[in-house]
């Protein structure tokens, strides 16, 4: 067994469990980038509407809410390779069908709503895997090796999407993006292995209920759950009011795009300095400094800065978003072992929810104040959050507190059961 000091990313991506879900997560960040490019696109070009072409990009995360609640216990009923499998083969019929079978366009966003119903359940449902199958300082560096390959999916699927989309066209481009999604599933079925989900003694709706209840209402795994949504739902706002700032202060859509491709620069080289320089027990307390990291740079904006020096605040900004590794051990250590499933499917709905709900509300400001201004009160809200963390009494760890028990444990050295991301 390798010791904690000497676990590499290589030794995490030697795991079967993790190397299967982290290189399909890989491929379908960028596929449903290219899918969202292309449908943004097609939607604009048949009705002329630049708010039904952004629809496309907010309708997925509002449900979330909801459904994560709702569906949160599939994560710990279902088999987790059943689940995985066949939310990446509903995606690529859907994106298969958006692009061959003309739809009126509110039909094409009801589409992608319904995806994103189902997105919880899934992220519960691969957090899960990770949390039962690796431990200690593996779990932290799978988890920042996951969160840095949707960064660098995003630019490049971002950076390509545009340029497929305008040489091959939306509806080939979609086409692309479904094969993607279903040779995700057909390689999640092939390699993940399998593993039987407890018996359900309760309806899926009530057993939601009572276990979102059940999470909340404990002080721990509340503040871990709050501290994990909040900060990146208030840079996200300030995130999607790059393009009117960069159009009201003079600059160029180009200027724009450089600004939003800065965060999840910042992002992979954030996470990637937090990994190597500070020790588990140094991320846990540097986490109040990293979450002020992400909302210090934004104050810069008030002053209107030209191109150059905004995208180096949105490098600086996106680095705090480090601080999730500090927080990640504690909060899989909180949740009881019954729901953790649910834990991570409620996690990833909060947040997707609030990163939906950030820029909406952002923009309702930017309508009363400069842009500039609405975005210096993200960063001064965001560090709100820091003080407020940093000023709380850090909470009980229950006297139940789970651990991840040990490979040996295991049937076949693989999942007992369940899922999330």
């Amino acid at each position: 067994m390798v010791s904690p000091s000497r676990v590499t990313f290589g030794h995490v991506l030697t795991r079967p469990v993790f190397r299967e879900l982290f290189l399909a997560r890989v491929v379908t960040i960028a596929s449903d980038v290219l899918r969202t490019v292309a449908l943004s696109t097609a939607v604009f070009h048949g009705t002329g509407s630049a708010w039904l072409a952004a629809l496309t990009f907010g309708l997925a995360f509002l449900p979330q809410a909801f459904t994560g609640v709702l569906l949160g216990p599939l994560a710990d009923r279902v088999r987790p390779r059943v689940l995985i499998a066949g939310e990446y083969l509903v995606t690529g019929i859907a994106t298969a069908l958006l692009g061959w079978v003309p739809m009126p366009p509110w039909v094409s966003l009801g589409v992608i709503t319904v995806l994103g119903c189902l997105a919880p359940a899934f992220s519960g449902a691969a957090g899960r895997l990770l949390a039962e199958t690796l431990d200690g300082e593996a779990y932290v560096l799978a988890r920042s090796l996951m969160s840095m390959a949707v960064s660098f999916a995003q630019i490049v699927g971002l950076a390509l999407g545009g340029i497929a989309v305008a040489v091959l066209g939306p509806a080939t481009a979609l086409s692309i993006s479904a094969a993607c999604a279903l040779a995700s599933a057909a390689a999640i079925w092939l390699l993940l292995p399998d593993s039987a989900p407890p018996k359900a003694t309760e309806s899926l709706v009530r057993q939601g209920i009572r276990g979102t209840r059940q999470l909340l209402a404990d002080r721990r795994v509340r503040a871990l759950l709050i501290v994990q949504w909040l900060p990146p739902a208030f840079v996200a706002g300030a995130e999607g009011l790059l393009v009117p700032f960069a159009l009201s202060s003079g600059l160029s859509t180009g200027a724009a795009g450089m600004m939003i491709a800065s965060l999840p620069v910042g992002m992979l080289v954030g996470e990637l300095a937090v990994v190597k320089l500070l020790s588990a027990r140094a991320r846990e307390r540097s986490t109040p400094a990293l979450i002020a990291l992400m909302g210090l740079p934004l104050l810069g904006f008030a002053l209107a800065p030209s191109v150059v020096p905004a995208c180096a605040l949105l490098v600086a900004s996106g680095a705090g978003f480090g601080y999730v590794l500090g927080v990640a051990a504690p909060f899989r250590e909180a949740v009881p072992e019954p729901l953790l499933g649910q834990a991570f499917t409620l996690l990833s709905a909060g947040l997707m929810t609030a990163q939906g709900l950030g820029p909406v509300l952002w923009g309702a400001l930017a309508e009363h104040v400069s842009v500039g201004n609405a975005i210096a009160v993200a960063g001064a809200v965001t560090l709100s959050i820091a003080w407020a963390y940093r000023e709380s009494p850090e909470p009980r760890r229950p006297a139940g507190a789970r651990r991840c028990p040990s490979a040996r444990h295991r049937r076949g050295g693989g999942p007992r059961s369940g899922a999330a991301s």
